[in-house]
C-alpha cells in the first residue's frame, strides 16, 4: 500500500509523499481547496461549507461527462467527448476564485493544472462543464442561511444554562445563524429547521444525575491546564492540543484523498466521494448548532466554577479551574467536532471499509507530532478524547455529537448520489460498498 505523509498548517495543506504524485485532478484540487479555505481565514465550521459546495460542484461536473451516479443537480449537460480532468479543475477553481477571489494560489494552480491536460474541444468543453457546474452550485446556495452573522446573548444565569465564556466576543455566542443553513444532503425547505428533529439528540443528562457527575468529574481531572501527567497523559495532551487547530473537515478530507490514493479510486469515485464526506460534514455541523442553541449547556469551565449551584452532590465546585485548550464560544452540547467528524468517518467507512488503512497526520502548528491510524474510529476516539481533555467538552457531549453525525451521514448516504448500476440495493445500508469495489476491481 502506499504511504503518506500529510502536513497540515494555518496557511496551506500540502501531500508530501508518493500520492501526491499519483493523485488525480479531483484530490489535487480537494487539497487545493482546503488550503485556501484556511489562508482565507475561514471558521472551521465555514470549511465544511465551502468544501461541500466546491465537491458538488467537481461531482456534478465530472459525473455529466461519465454518468456513473444520480445527479446533485441534473441541469448540467456535457458536450460528447468532454475531459472530465478539464471540468473537475474548473469546477473546482471557478467555485473558489468567486467565494475568494483574491486568493493568490488558484489562479497559478488552474494554470499548471489545464497545461496538463491537451488543448482541443475535449478540454474545452470539459472546462465550459466545469463552469456551468460551479455557477449552477453557487446559485443554488445564494441566501442559504450561512450568512449575515448573528450572535447570541444569554437571557439566563441559572445552573447549567450556558454563559459567555473569556473566548467570547462582546456580541456574544457565535455561529448562531449556522442553524438555520439549508443543509445539502437532506430535503428542506429554505429557512426550515423541521428537518433536524429526525437526528437532534435527546435532552442531555439532567444536573443531579449520575451521569452528569462521572462526566464533570472526568472533565475536571483531566481537562485542567493544571492536570498532571497521572491525570492527562502525554499522549493525550498531545492529541487535545493538536485537534484545537485541526477540524474536522480538513482532517477527514486529508484523510479520505490518502485513503482514495492508496485504493487506486477513480476520478469519478473520487469526486463522489468527497462530495458525499463534505455535505455529511455540514449538514451535521447545522443540526449541531440547532441542538447547541435548543439546549443551551454550561461548557465545563463555567459548570466547574459553578458547581456548588447544580444540586448534585457529587460535583465539587473549583474555582480555579482552566481548561487546558480555549473554550469555543457558543453551548457545549452535542460536540460540533463529535458530529462532523464522525459523519465525515461514516462515509468513508461505507465506501472503503472500516479498517485496514495507512493514515498519518502532522501538523506544523503542533511541531514533533506525528499521528498514525488504521481505521477512522480510531480518528474519531482521539477527537472525542481531545475536547475532554482539552477541558472543553463533557464526555456526554461528544457521545451526542458522534450519534447526530453517523446519523446524519447514513441518511445523506443513502440518499444522494447513488450508483446507476450497482451491486448493493439503494434501500439498504450498503456497509459493504467496499467489497463490492475491491470485488470489481479483481
Amino acid at each position: 500500500m502506499r504511504r503518506a505523509c500529510i502536513s497540515i498548517t494555518l496557511v496551506a495543506l500540502l501531500a508530501c509523499s508518493p500520492i501526491a504524485a499519483r493523485a488525480d485532478v479531483v484530490l489535487d484540487w480537494n487539497a487545493i481547496a482546503m488550503s485556501t479555505v484556511v489562508s482565507q481565514g475561514q471558521s472551521p465550521f465555514a470549511h465544511a461549507r465551502f468544501l461541500a459546495i466546491t465537491q458538488l460542484a467537481v461531482f456534478e461536473a465530472v459525473n455529466a461527462i461519465t454518468a456513473d451516479y444520480n445527479p446533485y443537480l441534473g441541469t448540467v449537460v456535457a458536450p460528447v467527448g468532454a475531459s472530465a480532468d478539464a471540468a473537475a479543475v474548473a469546477a473546482a477553481y471557478n467555485v473558489l476564485k468567486h467565494y475568494f477571489p483574491l486568493a493568490p494560489n488558484l489562479d497559478p494552480a488552474y494554470a499548471a493544472s489545464l497545461a496538463a491536460i491537451p488543448d482541443g474541444s475535449a478540454k474545452s468543453g470539459g472546462i465550459a462543464t466545469g463552469q456551468a457546474a460551479a455557477a449552477q452550485m453557487i446559485a443554488l446556495r445564494l441566501g442559504d442561511g450561512s450568512s449575515p452573522p448573528q450572535f447570541y446573548v444569554p437571557a439566563s444565569t441559572d445552573p447549567g444554562v450556558w454563559q459567555l465564556t473569556p473566548s467570547c466576543p462582546a456580541a456574544g455566542g457565535v455561529g448562531f445563524q449556522w442553524q438555520n443553513m439549508t443543509p445539502f444532503g437532506v430535503p428542506s425547505a429554505p429557512g426550515s429547521q423541521a428537518w433536524i428533529a429526525q437526528f437532534a439528540p435527546g435532552a442531555p443528562p439532567a444536573l443531579t444525575s449520575e451521569r452528569y457527575a462521572k462526566d464533570y468529574n472526568e472533565v475536571k481531572r483531566v481537562g485542567s491546564v493544571s492536570s498532571d501527567l497521572t491525570e492527562r497523559p502525554q499522549d493525550r495532551a498531545d492529541v487535545a492540543r493538536f485537534y484545537a487547530v485541526s477540524s474536522p473537515s480538513l482532517v477527514f478530507n486529508l484523510a479520505a484523498r490518502q485513503v482514495a490514493a492508496a485504493e487506486g479510486s477513480s476520478l469519478s469515485e473520487n469526486a463522489r466521494v468527497l462530495a458525499l464526506l463534505n455535505m455529511a460534514s455540514n449538514d451535521s455541523l447545522v443540526a449541531s448548532f440547532w441542538t447547541k442553541y435548543h439546549y443551551k449547556v454550561w461548557r465545563p469551565e463555567t459548570a466547574i466554577f459553578e458547581g456548588s449551584l447544580d444540586g448534585n452532590g457529587k460535583t465539587d465546585a473549583d474555582a480555579t479551574f482552566v481548561p487546558y485548550i480555549l473554550t469555543p464560544c457558543f453551548p457545549s452540547y452535542p460536540s460540533n467536532h463529535g458530529s462532523a467528524s464522525n459523519s465525515a468517518a461514516e462515509i468513508l467507512r461505507r465506501v472503503y471499509g472500516a479498517g485496514g488503512h495507512a493514515i498519518t497526520m502532522a501538523n506544523a502548528a503542533v511541531p514533533g507530532l506525528t499521528f498514525h491510524y488504521t481505521s477512522f474510529n480510531q480518528i474519531t476516539d482521539d477527537i472525542s478524547d481531545a475536547r475532554v481533555y482539552g477541558g472543553i467538552h463533557f464526555r456526554f457531549d461528544q457521545d451526542a455529537g458522534a450519534d447526530l453525525g453517523r446519523d446524519i451521514a447514513t441518511y445523506v448516504y443513502k440518499h444522494n448520489l447513488r450508483a446507476k448500476h450497482s451491486d448493493n440495493d439503494d434501500e439498504g445500508d450498503n456497509d459493504d460498498e467496499h467489497d463490492s469495489r475491491s470485488h470489481h476491481r479483481d
